[in-house]
């Protein structure tokens, strides 16, 4: 037997192959169940006693020089196939990748703090989650005040006290808690209201609203203020105000431009009027003041709120607002010229 397993160890150690099929066969042959070493273990029981150590030390080698030669010639096969892979032409044009954009949201709430900090306008900002007084309360808008129902409010169930903002107004109350006057600031967000979703409203939105609370600020100021937004937003300069009414400013007013009846778009979106509501001005109510730790005997001030996605429906002649929310690439990539 060890004269046979010495001729199969000369066999294995000249072995060689150019394919791996090659080696997967020789493999076979000599490790597989069926193969050559299965045979001489199974002929070992016959090897007389005083043979028994020298055919079973030849039968041991023989198995793991083969193994190590079957891992030898697959790793080197395996190599060459590699390096047989074709390079990259580094001369070739680099792939080109796709170029994003801005959403139309994110462009139209620039372009709206732009204008204003051209005039003085800070940016403050505030908690999505809010509480009761910051939202409601401090706004003139006391527990069980009948203009709570014109906002639909989602509530944190756990917490009555706790709920999701109605208004960036929250943001405000915020700043003048923790600022003396003059205060000129807007404040850009995203808002909640428990309202059907369809193609002119949804459950959540965007909202820059805007203070300003100095000595002697009277309406014409807000007047000129707003003027001076209209005409550098949309390029209209004529604007109207009509009295309205909101619990935390007095007196209150819609602020309506008028966008004109030239096109059979234009007759759509005015309803014919010509005039196109943009957002609800106002003085900011004395108790207001007061519950913030102004005093309105010395302090006035105005305060204005606009809706960002209605603009950009507008501006982008877009018809579904839920198009703003879906991350439709398709929709997105149009705003890739204005970037």
């Amino acid at each position: 037997m060890i004269d046979q397993v010495n001729i199969y160890l000369k066999e294995v150690e000249g072995f060689q192959a150019e394919s791996l099929e090659v080696v997967e066969a020789f493999r076979i042959r000599f490790l597989g169940k069926k193969g050559i070493l299965n045979d001489l273990f199974s002929a070992f029981k016959d090897v007389p006693n005083e043979d028994k150590k020298a055919a079973g030390l030849a039968i041991n080698t023989l198995k793991i020089n083969a193994q190590d030669k079957v891992q030898l010639l697959k790793d080197k096969l395996s190599s060459n196939q590699n390096n047989k892979v074709p390079k990259d032409d580094l001369t070739k044009p680099g792939a080109s990748f796709a170029v994003g954009s801005q959403h139309p949201i994110s462009l139209v709430k620039n372009q709206i703090v732009e204008i204003f900090s051209r005039i003085g306008f800070n940016i403050s900002e505030g908690p999505e989650i809010e509480d009761d007084w910051h939202n409601f309360s401090a706004l003139n808008l006391p527990e069980h005040h009948p203009a709570r129902d014109m906002q639909d409010t989602f509530f944190i169930q756990t917490n009555p006290d706790v709920l999701l903002r109605t208004h960036t107004s929250s943001v405000q109350v915020r700043y003048m808690e923790n600022n003396q006057p003059p205060i000129r600031t807007i404040s850009p967000g995203r808002v909640y209201r428990n309202e059907a979703i369809s193609a002119r409203s949804h459950c959540f939105f965007h909202q820059v609203e805007g203070l300003y609370i100095d000595k002697n600020v009277s309406f014409a100021d807000l007047k000129q203020t707003l003027q001076y937004f209209t005409t550098a937003m949309f390029g209209k300069s004529k604007i109207r105000l009509r009295p309205s009414y909101f619990p935390f400013t007095e007196p209150s007013a819609e602020v309506d431009v008028y966008w004109g009846l030239e096109t059979e778009t234009d007759y759509k979106m005015t309803k014919g009027t010509g005039w196109l509501e943009i957002m609800g001005c106002g003085m900011v109510d004395p108790n207001v003041l007061k519950n913030c730790g102004i005093d309105p005997e010395v302090y006035s001030g105005f305060a204005f709120g606009m809706g960002i996605d209605r603009i950009a429906l507008l501006l982008h002649q877009i018809d579904d607002i839920r198009l703003l929310s879906e991350n439709d690439v398709r929709f997105l990539s149009q705003f890739k010229s204005v970037i």
